[in-house]
């Protein structure tokens, strides 16, 4: 099917719409879902609807997605009202209730499936379609009843959203303001078996429970707000249905249910990959950063540390990378990549005597620069802090220190630097190199630099 002719064509837009549809509520409920940690919830819904589906056809003996979709909530008000039971009137946690009643009741609906099928009924019932889902059977009537449960499902998490934010996030703290989180937390099951059951004609009862969830962990990616998340969740459940609807009618016999599951995959991959905090890539990025500043940092305070022991002049007397790798316990190759970057800060140079007497890299020795003995005079210092701070952990421990910061100095008051600088002195810790002469007592100020 061409551009033009998708357009004209009115079943595939009442595919479409449904599509989105879905994709939207699914989006935004499944935050709930996931932040209230029932992300399984969903798939036990879903399976739990298929034998009532199947028992609304042998009562009925007709075909009509209005009286399966009747039995489907049934069943699954059946299935949540024994999963409540099991969670609250036995030691089965939650997670095991879900399993066993979604094992049981997709197992009682798939006898019942087969069934019907050998009873010479089956192949006309179309009940199979509930399995994996047929997206291309919808019409105007199925849409309008996704526009109107849509609507509904909308509405009510909008005039609900502080509420449900309150179950999911703190639900103890909700039950002391005096809100109904019992019944909060039944509406919400409600609301996602109500979904779940919409979905089922598209998508399937295998596959509703993948729409559900993947759109809002992919949010949870990138956004750290309740509201931005459900946003973009609602949006990325949307997107799928575009996705999966215009994949399905391009390619011959592509069923839609499994590709709009997909497309919802593979936007999850995506934001696992390339989102800007959480994503994989990201924390890579930081990570290697992090370790180079570790290394540079650990580089710094061994030069410092060996030209503070020899007493000598900071300014002229280097080290090799190898007897700085051995001081540092670190690898001579890595060494060698951050003494190269820690020269194009300024931090590092050559030596003098190493270069005259070598014209290999390699084999240089380096020294500081102003700007590096500064630089590793505060490292140097605020480590040896942090360590009078954990060896005194009790002594310090009515002060407010984030120990999750790197740095130490700009958290202290004057007075207890103070007293860590004479805990220091007495330990035979404090930094002796400043400038060109040895220690001469600079008092570090509480931004971590030195005040002389």
């Amino acid at each position: 099917m061409n551009g033009w002719a998708f357009w004209l064509d009115p079943n595939t837009l009442w595919v479409l719409a449904g599509c989105v549809l879905l994709g939207l509520s699914c989006g935004v409920l499944g935050c709930f879902a996931f932040l209230r940690g029932r992300s399984l919830l969903g798939d036990a819904l879903a399976h739990a609807a298929l034998p009532g589906v199947c028992l609304a056809y042998m009562v009925s003996g007709v075909k009509s997605t209005s009286l399966f979709l009747i039995g489907a909530v049934i069943a699954g008000l059946i299935a949540s009202f024994c999963i409540a039971m099991l969670t609250k009137h036995s030691r089965i946690k939650e997670d095991s209730a879900l399993a066993i009643v979604l094992s049981v009741f997709f197992g009682f609906g798939i006898v019942l499936l087969t069934s019907i099928q050998h009873s010479g009924q089956g192949n006309q019932s179309g009940l199979d379609k509930f399995l994996f889902g047929q997206a291309a059977s919808l019409v105007g009537s199925d849409v309008t009843a996704m526009i109107v449960i849509s609507a509904a499902l909308l509405l009510l998490t909008t005039l609900l959203f502080k509420e449900l934010k309150l179950l999911v996030f703190d639900s103890g703290f909700g039950r002391g303001l005096g809100y109904p989180t019992g019944l909060l937390d039944g509406l919400l099951m409600l609301l996602l078996l109500v979904c779940v059951v919409a979905g089922l004609q598209a998508v399937g009862v295998v596959l509703v429970a993948a729409l559900l969830i993947a759109p809002a962990v992919s949010a949870r990616y990138w956004t750290e707000k309740l509201g931005t998340m459900v946003l973009l969740s609602g949006c990325f459940g949307a997107l799928s249905g575009v996705l999966g609807t215009l994949l399905s009618t391009r390619v011959e016999n592509l069923p839609t249910g499994p590709v709009i599951v997909l497309a919802a995959t593979l936007m999850f991959l995506f934001s696992l990959l390339f989102s800007p905090r959480r994503g994989i890539l990201m924390r890579l990025i930081n990570f290697l950063k992090l370790r180079r500043k570790v290394l540079e940092d650990d580089l710094l305070q061994a030069l410092y540390e060996l030209i503070e022991v020899d007493r000598t002049s900071p300014l002229t007397r280097g080290y090799a990378a190898d007897r700085l790798a051995s001081k540092a316990g670190k690898r001579p190759a890595s060494v060698r990549r951050a003494l190269t970057s820690l020269q194009r800060r300024g931090l590092l140079a050559p030596a003098a005597a190493g270069a005259a007497s070598t014209n290999r890299s390699s084999d240089a020795e380096w020294t500081f620069t102003p700007a590096g003995l500064q630089a590793a005079h505060n490292i140097v210092l605020n480590r040896r802090l942090w360590d009078v701070y954990w060896m005194n952990e009790q002594q310090y421990q009515a002060l407010a220190i984030d120990q999750n910061q790197e740095e130490l100095t700009s958290q202290l008051a004057p007075d207890v630097l103070d007293e860590m600088l004479r805990q220091l002195a007495s330990y035979d810790l404090l930094p002796r190199l400043s400038g060109h002469e040895e220690y001469a007592a600079p008092y570090p100020t509480r931004q971590g630099g030195l005040s002389s």
